[in-house]
């Protein structure tokens, strides 16, 4: 069993906090993405779980094992890093063998294990290579199958595929999805890429300023982001916000989005009663948003003003009063610029935010 529990880590470099307190229970052969901008603390998490850096306070417990204060070599762990880190005097074969001399393992089953991680990465017929004399891509495969030779219960990765091009590393990607899958291990993976997260992990844990904001499956964090943050951060295009205001129509609630009034599903509706004020926050994402050319019930009306041909599909960029708002359309759908255009929200698909805290309204 290799489930770690992060029990109020934090983690100070003189006076900057890089985690706040950050509690995270993973489950065994879970693969938990650590998400979020530059600077968040999520590497910082990480290489305190690998021994790498000395939390200040809290506790870090691996299998059931407080390994707090031992050192990387005691951890059970193998880690992956941005850089690739290879040994550039190394052939490629011991480079992937380098962990395993370092564990005393026998020079018979470091060949094994050498050969079986050569061949999961299709990088067997590099192996009396050097580093230098293969790319980039096949460099990265070098790192990872140099983590997976060692077999260990917990794979660290730290943004393994951000110095790759961006169709090395979506090939790169779907390659990790089938490997690790098979490998069994835990893996805690760190990328500031929201497309590798959501592709990547049974679960996200997002986070900001050295704290976890939320923590979920990857389509529960898209369709139901915690916060205006999250919502903002994670998809392609973020998800649109629209300012709202409540107000009653006999005993219907409805929300005054500029010039058109939405009514909210039961669910919503008693969400949208806890309310104190009038005004929230209206977060809804570019596929959920239907455009027509002819005014309906319940739609708002909206200026078209780019229109961006993505080959599958056109993003549109509309504007309601003074805001900006995403939409997906066909590629074929008629429209043009200036045209106005009328926008209906799936109402099970909306987000209602409090605009003072920008959180969720639940």
């Amino acid at each position: 069993m290799a489930e770690i529990s992060i029990d109020g880590v934090r983690k100070t470099f003189g006076k900057t906090v890089a985690t706040r307190d950050v509690t995270l229970r993973i489950e065994d052969r879970e693969f938990m993405v650590l998400l979020g901008p530059s600077g968040c603390g999520k590497t910082t998490l990480l290489r305190c779980i690998a021994g790498l850096e000395q939390v200040d306070t809290g506790r870090i417990l691996i299998g059931g094992q407080e390994v707090t204060d031992l050192p990387p070599r005691r951890r059970r762990i193998a880690m992956v890093f941005q850089s690739y880190a290879v040994f550039p005097h190394l052939s490629i074969h011991d480079n992937i063998a380098f962990g395993l001399r370092m564990r005393h393992v026998p020079d018979e089953e470091i060949k094994t294990r050498v050969r079986e991680a050569a061949e999961l990465l299709h990088i067997a017929d590099l192996l009396e290579r050097h580093p230098a004399q293969i790319s980039g891509g096949q460099r990265q495969r070098v790192a990872v199958a140099r983590a997976i030779a060692v077999q260990a219960e917990v794979l660290l990765m730290d943004e393994p595929l951000s110095n790759l091009d961006a169709l090395l590393r979506m090939e790169m990607r779907a390659e990790l999805k089938r490997l690790l899958k098979d490998l069994h291990s835990t893996v805690v993976y760190v990328t500031h890429d929201q497309v590798e997260a959501l592709s990547l992990g049974d679960r996200i844990a997002v986070m900001k300023d050295g704290a976890i904001l939320q923590c979920g499956t990857p389509l529960g964090v898209y369709d139901f982001p915690a916060s205006q943050f999250i919502g903002g951060f994670i998809g392609n295009p973020p998800m649109n916000f629209l300012p709202g205001r409540l107000r009653s129509s006999g005993t219907q609630l409805e929300v005054q989005v500029g010039e058109a009034i939405l009514r909210p599903g039961p669910e919503a509706e008693r969400q949208l009663r806890s309310v104190t004020g009038d005004r929230v926050t209206l977060g809804v994402r570019a596929e959920n948003v239907d455009v027509s050319s002819a005014p309906m019930e319940f739609t708002l009306p909206a200026s078209v003003l780019v229109i961006e041909p993505l080959g599958s599909h056109n993003l549109l960029t509309a504007e309601v009063g003074e805001v900006r708002v995403k939409v997906n359309t066909r590629a074929d759908a008629p429209f043009t610029l200036g045209q106005t255009v009328w926008l209906r929200m799936a109402p099970e698909k909306i987000r209602w935010l409090d605009p003072a805290t920008g959180l969720a309204i639940t």
